[in-house]
């Protein structure tokens, strides 16, 4: 039993160094972000558009 803790034990903590590392690989790969930059949010261009929907019921 002791034995098993022991391998548990070190696969959480290489669980964790690989988490870490993935990591660390985003943050110095990723794109810089600057104040004022647009989001780009896509949508399928068939999608409903749902504010016309409610300006429709308020009238």
């Amino acid at each position: 039993m002791k034995r098993i803790g022991t391998w548990i034990f070190y696969s959480v903590g290489a669980l964790a160094i690989a988490y870490l590392a993935l990591y660390a690989y985003a943050v110095f790969t990723g794109r810089d972000l600057q104040p004022g930059d647009p989001i780009h949010i896509f949508r399928k261009p068939d999608a409903p558009s749902y504010s016309a929907l409610s300006t429709a019921l308020r009238a």
